[in-house]
This record gives structure tokens, sequence and C-alpha cells, in this order.
């Protein structure tokens, strides 16, 4: 029963902090960006319990357990992506806006706005969607665990139903106001329960030759099982989201300072470093613990039910909760702030209020909520496409935002075909499994990001050179 009491806990002191700051939250600029006022601090915790999400303590664990000790070059992606955010960041701030989409309609007009916001919303109600889904399970494999349900009962509906509309409550009181004080929390709570977890697994493992004895021979090394094309299939998506990305980009443009946004972002790269790499050694080592498991993305969950000390299985567990309703609250925000500021007050509702403008964005976090939850009932095939959204969110939006930033002679014109011919060409190669074509004709299978941002890339230079003539290029580009 402790893993269930323990998460119980946890997400009752979330409601309550929602409800706590929910007072502090008087109009849009608050619930979207907490008043410009964060701290270094601060903001080094949410933006690392924002970025790790199931992406990591599911799927790069899954890729640690089944390739083995090559896994550890999955977070060179990240620090590469932050690198570049360090140069992106007083740009973006620079324009003062709310949404990345405001930067892009001031480069390109409204068309990359309505485009950049369909992506937008798009993709990150996919990704809350398998947030809710990785919550429930979770949640249904400790109810298991406890013996709470009677034999042959499925709690899966109303658990997946309850934990969806507890995390859209609690994002929809005080929004980045509550996120971000609880992001820290969150941060904590995620190192600590991995920390203790790595070092237990291995001593369970038999020690650094146990976990060498349960790994092939090419497992045993960081390089010698990815091909140059596997590699760049499986660390591009992230680079590119990482860049574009609307949830790091809000925490830094609610900054109390440029300073205080690039102190975060430098501190964020021995954060994600650290994180990431407790969280794929962790699975390493759980090969050795747990070798046949059916489901190996679930490896650090299963250690801590089945094998870790109770005390440090609850608290592992805590962990992972932290870690997707860190993910699932910081997309929720971001997809409802694009609803709201670039659709609904930019073309429905201009001379909307204050207050009006706060219940519209609380509205919305629930209304992305419930298509969310409509959206992981669908298959267990889902999580595969789900994560295809990372992807079209990368090639749809970074190439552009990269250029309203740093190019003047991108046009309108070449930023909406880049998006448009980038993101149908990632569309129809993952459509037709182009990927297992590549397989059979070159030996490596390769992703639908690596011809998607190429063709994007091109489009969007080869357009912009034909219309520069004729197009009225903006000063404000970078």
């Amino acid at each position: 029963m402790l893993p269930l009491i323990v998460i119980v806990v946890y997400l009752v002191a979330l409601v309550g902090v929602g409800v706590w700051k929910s007072r502090s939250v008087h109009g849009q600029e608050g619930f979207a960006l907490a008043g410009r006022g964060l701290s270094p601090i601060v903001l080094v915790g949410t933006l690392l319990a924002t970025w790790t999400g199931t992406g990591s303590i599911y799927g790069s664990a899954e890729q640690a357990y089944e390739v083995g000790f090559p896994a550890l070059v999955l977070p060179l992606s990240s620090v590469l992506g932050i690198a570049v955010l360090l140069l992106m960041i007083p740009r973006v701030r620079a324009h003062g806006a709310f949404t990345l989409q405001d930067l892009l309609e001031a480069r390109f007009g409204p068309p990359a706005r309505v485009l950049g916001s369909i992506t937008l919303v798009s993709a990150y109600v996919v990704i809350v969607s398998y947030q809710l889904r990785a919550a429930s399970g979770l949640l249904e494999r400790v109810l298991e665990e406890a013996h709470v349900l009677p034999a042959g009962v499925e709690a899966h509906v109303a658990v997946l139903i309850g934990v969806g509309l507890l995390i859209g409550v609690y994002t929809a009181l005080a929004g980045l106001m509550s996120v971000a004080f609880t992001d820290g929390f969150n941060g904590i709570l995620m190192l600590l329960g991995l920390a203790i977890a790595l070092p237990l697994t291995w001593q369970l493992a038999g020690g650094v030759d146990g976990v060498l004895a349960a790994l092939p021979e090419r497992a045993q090394h960081v390089g010698g099982h990815y091909s140059g094309a596997q590699l760049l299939s499986v660390l591009l998506p992230s680079f590119l989201l990482i860049m574009g990305d609307a949830n790091l980009h809000q925490r830094f443009l609610s900054a109390r300072s440029d300073g205080a946004a690039r102190l975060s972002a430098l501190l964020l790269i021995p954060g994600t470093l650290l994180v990431d790499g407790i969280i794929l050694l962790t699975a390493i080592g759980g090969r050795a613990v747990l070798p046949d498991l059916d489901v190996p993305g679930h490896v650090v969950l299963e250690l801590a039910l089945r094998k870790l000390p109770l005390a440090v299985g609850a608290l592992l567990c805590a962990s992972i909760l932290a870690v997707i309703v860190s993910t699932a609250d910081s997309y929720l925000l971001s997809g409802s702030n694009s609803l709201v500021r670039d659709v609904w007050q930019r073309f429905v509702k201009r001379d909307a209020s204050d207050a009006a403008l706060l219940r519209a964005s609380r509205v919305s976090v629930m209304l992305l909520v419930v298509v969310a939850l409509v959206l992981a009932f669908q298959s267990d095939g889902f999580f595969r496409i789900a994560l295809f959204a990372y992807t079209l969110y990368g090639v749809g939006i970074t190439p552009v935002l990269l250029a309203a930033l740093f190019w003047k002679g991108a046009t309108p014109a070449g930023a909406i075909a880049s998006m448009l011919v980038g993101t149908g060409t990632a569309i129809v190669w993952k459509a037709n499994d182009l990927g297992a074509w590549t397989l059979q004709a070159w030996g490596a299978e390769m992703d639908a990001v690596v011809p998607g941002i190429v063709v994007a890339t091109v489009a969007l230079v080869g357009v912009s050179v034909v219309t520069r003539g004729s197009a009225r290029v903006t000063s404000d580009g970078g």
C-alpha cells in the first residue's frame, strides 16, 4: 500500500498548490508567463522537469534496456539543442512576445501564425494524451500491486479519466504560476528517487560484472550499435523539438531578465546530462535484474514495484508520476496559450479584457484535456504515433523559427512553403512506411524526420530566394 499512499499524497498536494497559487493570478500574463518574474533557480527546476518526460522515463529507458551502453549517446541531442537555445534566447525575448506564434506573425504574417498554431496544438494535444496514458498505466500497476481492486475488475477507464481531469484542474487553476513552483519540487523528487534507485539496481544486478554479463557484446560499449542513419533518426527529432519547443521558450519568456534566462539554460545542460544519465544507467542495470520484460519501456516502474525496497519503490513511483505530470501540464499550458492568444484573441476577440483572457485560458486547458483523453483511448500502438508528434512539430516549426531569428532573407512565402512541405513529407514518409524501404535498400531505417527536415529547409531557402525580390522583408528578423 505504501506506493499508493505516497502517490495519493502527492496528487492531493499538487491540487492544493494549484488552489493556493490561483490567488496570485490576475490576468493572462500571470497565467501564461508567471508575471515574467521567475528566478534562475525556479527556471532550472521547471525547465528540467518539463524537458524530462515520458520520452526519457519510458522511451529512453526502453532504448537503454534493449541496446545497452550505446544508448548513453541519447542525451547528446538535448545538449546540442540547448547550446543553440542559448543563441536564440536574447532574440526571442527581445520581441516581448507571449507565444512563438507572435514572433512568427511579426516576421512572416498571419498565415504563419495560423499554421504554427495548428501545428503546435495538434502535436501538443497528442503528446498530452500519451502522458495521460502513461500516468494511468502507472496508477493501474500500483493499484494492482496493492491488491486494491477485486480480481477481474478493470479500472483503466476510470483511472485514465480521473488522472486526466486532476492534471487538467491543477493546470487550469493557476497556470505557469503553480506549474513553475511545483516543477521545482518535482525536479527534486525526480532526482532523489532516481539517484537512490540507480546504485540499488546495480547492486541487485551483481555490480558491473553482473550488468556486463547480462549484455551482448555490442551492448557493452558506447559505440558500435547505431549506424549513422540510425543515429540521425534517434537524435534529430528531440534536437529539433528542443530548439522550437514552446514550453521551453515560454519559460525563458517568463524569466525576470535576459541574464536569468541564459543562466538557467546553461545550468540545464548538466542537469539534463545528470537526470538522463541516471535513467539510462538504471535501465541498463534493470536488464540484468529483470531480463525478460514484456514491455522494456516499463523497466524503471517494474524495478520500483517488484525489486527495490518498499520505501525506495514508493519514492521512485512518485518520481515517475512527477516526471509525467510536469510534462503534461507544460504541454497543456502551451496549447492553451496558443488557442487563446494566437486564435481567440488574435482573430475573434481582440478587445478581450484580462479577466476574460484568464477565463478563456482556464476553459481551453480543460477542453484540451478532454480531447487528449479521447485520443488516449486509442489502441496500444498509439504510443508510437504519439512520438511522431515530436517529429511533426520539429519539422514544421523549428526551421521557420530559426529563419525568423537569424535570416533576414527568409520571406513569408518561403516560411509557409517550409511548414507545409516539411510536415507533408514527414506524414507521407510515415504513412507509407518508407523507413522500411530504406532498411531494405540501404541496410538502415531512416526516420521520417530526416527527409522532413531536408525538404523543409530546401523549401524555405529555395522559395525565399525566388520570392525575395517581391517580398517585403521586415527589419526585425535578427
